[in-house]
């Protein structure tokens, strides 16, 4: 019968989301890289006065660092 199934948990790893969730999580991989890492890279050129190098540096990071995530957790299902 249709009671009879046992719903599955979520938050496994390989619990994607479907549709518009998936370009939510894309996009905030990849605003929250770019934040995270350019306020790293801020806090180092206040710190070693470099002129806004290392926040470019930063948010560069952060990009590829979220469009990896992406990759990772959004592309091909297998």
């Amino acid at each position: 019968m249709a009671g009879d199934q046992t719903p599955r948990p979520a938050g496994e790893p390989d619990d994607t989301p479907s549709g518009a969730g998936q370009g939510w999580t894309a996009l905030s991989y990849l605003i929250g890289g770019m934040l995270v890492w350019g306020f790293i890279g801020w806090l180092i050129d206040q710190w070693l006065d470099t002129g806004g190098v290392a926040t470019g540096i930063g948010v560069v990071l952060g990009m590829a660092g979220g469009i990896i995530l992406v990759i990772r957790r959004l592309g091909t299902p297998t």
